[in-house]
């Protein structure tokens, strides 16, 4: 059998660490690499929907389940690119001062951009004054963010 299972484990799972290589070796996308939270968010997700084979730990993701990550990698490569775009001083972290600098760019990716203190506030879970990327994918997926330029 060929394909990515073959090369990474041939067991019909695949880990954290394998599906990374994958995305270096069979991908070949730098950048798609080097969202490593992008990569985190999405196996996450996959390993979230459910298990068909009882014998596969919670550090795999099973071929079912190999889909829904590419599926989800997509999705959260694209929240990694809009925090990015805001995330000014790379820190991996929003401050409220990048959040509202980057008020115009953010309403070409929603609708229903809110009052920023409140929006920011929602973002913020854990109240450390600064978003982080989890938080921001939870706050993107309710406002159903859509970057203006990626469907090309």
């Amino acid at each position: 059998s060929s394909g990515i299972n073959a090369e990474y484990g041939g067991n019909g799972i695949l880990s954290l660490a394998e599906v990374d290589k994958a995305i270096r070796d069979v991908l070949a996308i730098d950048e798609l690499f080097d969202a490593k939270p992008a990569i985190m968010r999405a196996f996450q997700a996959a390993k979230a929907c459910g298990k068909g084979r009882p014998d596969v730990g919670d550090d795999y993701i099973e071929k079912l389940e190999f889909k829904r990550f590419l599926v989800g990698l997509r999705q959260y490569f694209e929240y990694w690119v809009a925090f990015k775009r805001i995330d000014e001083d790379d820190d991996r972290r929003i401050s409220f001062e990048e959040f509202s600098a980057a008020e115009e760019t953010m309403k070409k990716w929603m609708s229903n951009l809110g009052d920023l203190e409140e929006e920011f506030d929602k973002i913020d879970e854990n109240d450390g004054g600064m978003v982080l990327f989890s938080e921001f994918c939870k706050w993107a997926i309710g406002k159903s963010l859509d970057l203006e330029d990626d469907d090309n």
